[in-house]
């Protein structure tokens, strides 16, 4: 679990591909303080730390990872979120992040407004029943507000901390992005009794169907 509040950004340094991807990502964290089998947001994706040399840490992808995430698109200087998993007794400062995305979307508009920015993506249709106007989302590991949300877009702002802290400010018009919906969301719509109106795709997200 985690709370979508990056503490670094790290940087690819080497994929090999094979059975499962081995990436290895340069970080600023401590070498002292991985563990082998922990689990660590990359992105917004959970990964398992299997090996470590020095600040440098080796996870793993599966297909089925490198299928339904942007990390099927990584390469060598791949700037990547990063996050340790939440420890009991720490401050959750954003929003109950399982590390799991739901989809990519596409970035759509990146544009400055009074000292922050403006960040517009498109809007997954099976995603768009768990984004509501001032609820939370997790893009690319990192925990935003929702500033709206029509049919086919959504978009947040970033401040200038996490402008600068995050690799949000890199990502131009066309960039995808790792997005994980609210899992309060998702479990509103399964209370409600939303389950006739929505379509296979939503119903899995939801929790109705596996």
């Amino acid at each position: 679990m985690f709370t979508g509040l990056v503490q670094d950004v790290g940087t690819v340094e080497q994929l090999t591909a094979g059975g499962v991807t081995d990436v290895w990502i340069r970080s600023g964290f401590d070498p002292a303080d991985f563990r082998r089998g922990e689990s660590i947001s990359c992105d917004g994706v959970c990964l398992t730390v299997v090996e470590w040399r020095g600040p440098s840490f080796k996870v793993q992808a599966a297909p089925e990872t490198l299928g339904r995430t942007t990390l099927g698109r990584w390469q060598a200087g791949t700037r990547v979120n990063l996050e340790k998993a939440l420890r009991v007794g720490d401050r959750l400062g954003g929003h109950w992040v399982q590390g799991h995305v739901d989809g990519v979307a596409e970035v759509l508009e990146v544009r400055p407004d009074g000292g922050s920015w403006r960040l517009s993506c498109s809007l997954p249709g099976a995603l768009a029943p768990f984004f509501v106007e001032k609820g939370s989302v997790c893009i690319d590991g990192v925990s935003l507000t929702l500033t709206h949300v029509s049919a086919e877009r959504f978009g947040v702002m970033l401040i200038p901390e996490t402008w600068a802290k995050t690799s949000l400010s890199t990502k131009g018009v066309g960039a995808p992005v790792n997005l994980e919906a609210d899992i309060v969301g998702k479990f509103v719509a399964k209370m409600v009794g939303a389950r006739g109106g929505l379509t296979e795709e939503q119903l899995r997200l939801a929790g109705f169907v596996r």
